[in-house]
């Protein structure tokens, strides 16, 4: 694959990824709001929708993409895979697609009513794609 091609995986790679990072760092913030409404059935029922819709139309197509993609990158350059940065943030990404099978897994719970995650939680457990973040965009940009 000549430069431009590569070129072009890389910024399909980055649209994915913002697409995804999008739905991570929103999800558990409606969790919060899910939790806090618990008791409110017309409330609820609005979430139930929302959280199924961000995971279904937004962040799993956004997540099979870039991880995807990100392959793909990495079987045309995979020298990539000798460099210390890469696997910090290779790393990152497995806590990232872990974040998101916890997503998932309370979304469905919290639709049939388990709420199995408290309001504190859900605060909580929202701020971790942040943190993945800073070492995503710290090993890429700043290769330490």
């Amino acid at each position: 694959m000549n430069g431009n091609g590569y070129l072009w995986l890389k910024a399909w790679h980055v649209i994915a990824v913002i697409a995804w990072y999008a739905g991570l760092f929103y999800i558990f913030r409606l969790f919060v709001y899910h939790v806090q409404q618990k008791d409110n059935p017309s409330v609820t029922a609005v979430l139930v929708v929302m959280e199924r819709r961000l995971m279904r139309a937004i962040m799993a197509p956004a997540m099979i993409i870039a991880v995807g993609v990100g392959i793909t990158m990495l079987v045309k350059n995979p020298a990539l895979l000798r460099e210390p940065w890469m696997h910090a943030k290779l790393g990152a990404v497995l806590f990232l697609l872990g974040y998101h099978g916890l997503a998932s897994w309370t979304r469905k719970r919290f639709a049939t009513g388990n709420y199995v995650l408290s309001e504190t939680a859900c605060r909580w457990i929202n701020e971790v794609p942040t943190l993945l973040l800073f070492v995503i965009v710290i090993a890429v940009i700043v290769r330490p």
